[in-house]
């Protein structure tokens, strides 16, 4: 397993399978309108695979698909039929927005999907039609429910708590999540994307999230998970008396930077080794240029080593700390958006 100038090992990879979605959260689409990116750009079902086992080589473990909304994606069982088949892979995951889950849930793990998490931020259908310009909040919870009949090995929820908007939600979202025995993980509000309306006062820190958790649920013990020396997965793990577990992802008061193994590759093929990062590597030119997959290795593993990507950490210590990009500077790069690079 390679390793970068941190001393990070290439160990996750995400692929967005698309930029599209069917919600427009505020946090991560926050136009009108958008120019999508063109559907000959797209790396096919074959290319994402073939990047995905040259990711194996290298010793990446683990793939998450993304998009945008991943299911908006036709025929997406197939393609993770083809990821499933690597030997050298260990866990196989989704994040979904939900609203299209419900009917395809069966389906996805019998092609091999092994871990799916769904997007709640909210259990008020009136408040995800202002946040997130959709209705469909009924779907969603559909979907939640489908994917736990399913039989997927894990099934997690997801919730950006925003200050204003669903901080009063806390308890609530965790209760559901209790009753049907999922793991929610809390996720404090990024400047990333197409945050461009973040501040710093609608951030709920994680100190506030397990305070207002312990005075509603008792008594809050942190878990030490570890993927390795060196690597812990994005959320910081937290158990409750009754043995209910959650957990929060600090990236904005406590980033994880220095024990970060994941990096993320865009539905046209732009690799990123940070959220943050404002360049991308194109491997989609190399590879239908007909580079041989030792010259792609070599591309991708040379990246890697000079990896020193820290980027929350940076603007973590930033003294005043605003939006990372303006509606302006989104437009002028899309690339820079939360739904074309995957979250």
């Amino acid at each position: 397993m390679i390793r970068d100038a941190l001393d990070r090992p290439l160990g996750s990879l995400r692929l967005s399978v698309t930029d599209r979605c069917n919600m427009r959260c505020r946090y991560c689409m926050p136009n009108e309108s958008y120019v999508w990116l063109p559907r000959a750009s797209l790396l096919t079902f074959e290319e994402l695979d073939r990047v995905a086992d040259l990711f194996g080589g290298l010793g990446a473990r683990r793939l998450r698909l993304t998009g945008g909304e991943p299911l908006l994606r036709q025929d997406l069982p197939r393609l993770i039929g083809l990821l499933a088949a690597h030997d050298w892979l260990e866990d196989l995951a989704m994040t979904t927005n939900g609203i299209l889950l419900g009917p395809q849930a069966a389906e996805l793990v019998a092609a091999g999907l092994r871990r799916v998490t769904v997007s709640l931020d909210t259990l008020v259908p009136e408040r995800m039609e202002r946040f997130a310009r959709s209705a469909h909040h009924a779907l969603v919870l559909e979907g939640i429910g489908a994917a736990k009949a399913a039989g997927f090995e894990s099934v997690k929820l997801n919730s950006v708590v925003v200050r204003g908007f669903n901080d009063d939600e806390i308890e609530s979202l965790l209760g559901f999540a209790i009753e049907r025995g999922l793991e929610l993980r809390f996720i404090e509000y990024m400047d990333v994307g197409g945050a461009s309306e973040w501040s710093s006062g609608e951030v709920v820190s994680r100190e506030e999230i397990l305070a207002r958790v312990g005075a509603r649920f008792g008594p809050v013990r942190p878990l030490d998970v570890a993927r390795g020396p060196g690597v812990a997965p994005p959320a910081e793990a937290f158990e409750l008396e009754n043995g209910a577990r959650f957990g929060v992802i600090a990236s904005t008061t406590a980033p994880f930077c220095r024990t970060c193994d994941r990096s993320r590759l865009t539905a046209d093929g732009t690799w990123y080794h940070c959220l943050y990062a404002d360049r991308g590597i194109d491997l989609r030119e190399p590879l239908r240029a007909g580079a041989s997959d030792e010259q792609l290795r070599q591309l991708i593993g040379d990246a890697w080593r000079r990896r020193t990507d820290r980027g929350a950490e940076l603007r973590a210590a930033e003294p005043e700390r605003g939006v990372l990009y303006t509606l302006e500077g989104l437009k002028d790069d899309p690339r820079r958006e939360m739904h074309t690079r995957g979250g």
